[in-house]
């Protein structure tokens, strides 16, 4: 999971992108550059000579010159305490969030063959209405900017059990697309496979834009080991889990177990991952009625 890339998307209203730059600069070091390019973007090239960005994007409520979609670059594990000072820094800014606001994580796809990607798929499809309760994932969201895993791409997964990652291809567009484009329809899903040919990542689009760092590290972590889970198992299933709210908070928490999700490192994101449902985690059916003990009755 430590040795897996990753990068995030985080939007942002009511700063403009200049000064959300200079947030992350006072994290980062370097130096700040103005590109004019669509996105009327601005780059922090930090102390290590990775650009961080922040751009426009016209699905933000604010005005253009309020809106700040900031664009990390390429992180590893070891990058997150700084990612998190990064995100408390754009706070301290004055930036917001609302409703328009969403977050997006990217994996490095390189060490996933069509078995790994099948498996995700596969495990996501299982478990996609927990993962979506927990999340928090909107009625309106699910219906256009994260939608769910197409049910045709599954069944076409499952009849012809891909051996390449062109099979994939051809399974996710209906069609074998050598040259994908940006804005390509199928972007829109919880999990966007169309990332792994248009720029090298998989996607994960379920999240609400937040400036809380604590969230933002449980987020990635939770696709951190979903990511590896994919990656180090045999096989997996799709058949979709039956969601029961009454017991929902213990199932997901024991999907998150079976993540790797274990110990004190990942107590936080546990916290903040369960913090959504109702009920215990740690009893399916509520726990037990305490017996009597039958030596203190007899004294």
């Amino acid at each position: 999971m430590q040795n897996l890339t990753f990068g995030i998307e985080i939007e942002t209203i009511g700063r403009t992108r200049s000064a959300v730059a200079k947030a992350i600069q006072q994290v980062v070091g370097g130096r700040i550059e103005h590109i004019a390019d669509a996105y009327d973007t601005w780059q922090v090239v930090d102390n290590r000579g990775r650009a961080w960005q922040t751009k426009s994007d016209a699905s933000l409520s604010a005005s253009r010159s309020q809106q700040a979609e900031v664009v990390s670059p390429i992180l590893r594990y070891e990058d997150m305490d700084e990612l998190q000072e990064v995100v408390r820094s754009i706070r301290r800014c004055r930036a917001k969030v609302d409703a328009s606001c969403g977050i997006h994580i990217h994996v490095g796809s390189a060490p996933f063959d069509a078995k790994a990607l099948t498996n995700l798929v596969k495990m996501v499809n299982k478990q996609e209405r927990l993962i979506e309760y927990a999340l928090g994932v909107s009625e309106a969201r699910r219906s256009r900017w994260c939608r769910s895993i197409d049910e045709s791409f599954i069944q076409n997964l499952e009849r012809r059990r891909p051996r390449n990652l062109d099979a994939i291809n051809a399974a996710w567009y209906g069609r074998h697309n050598n040259r994908p484009q940006h804005y390509d329809s199928s972007r829109y899903r919880g999990v966007n496979l169309h990332s792994v040919w248009f720029r090298g990542t998989i996607e994960f689009r379920w999240f609400d834009a937040t400036l809380h760092a604590g969230k933002v590290k449980a987020y990635i972590q939770f696709i951190l080991a979903l990511a590896n889970k994919a990656l180090s198992s045999r096989s997996a299933s799709s058949s979709k889990r039956t969601f029961d709210p009454s017991t929902a908070k213990y199932d997901f928490r024991v999907f998150l177990l079976r993540l790797g999700m274990i110990g004190d490192e990942f107590k936080t994101a546990r916290l903040h991952l369960l913090s959504r449902f109702e009920g215990s985690s740690a009893w399916k059916h509520g726990r037990p009625a305490q017996t009597a003990n039958p030596t203190r009755l007899a004294a």
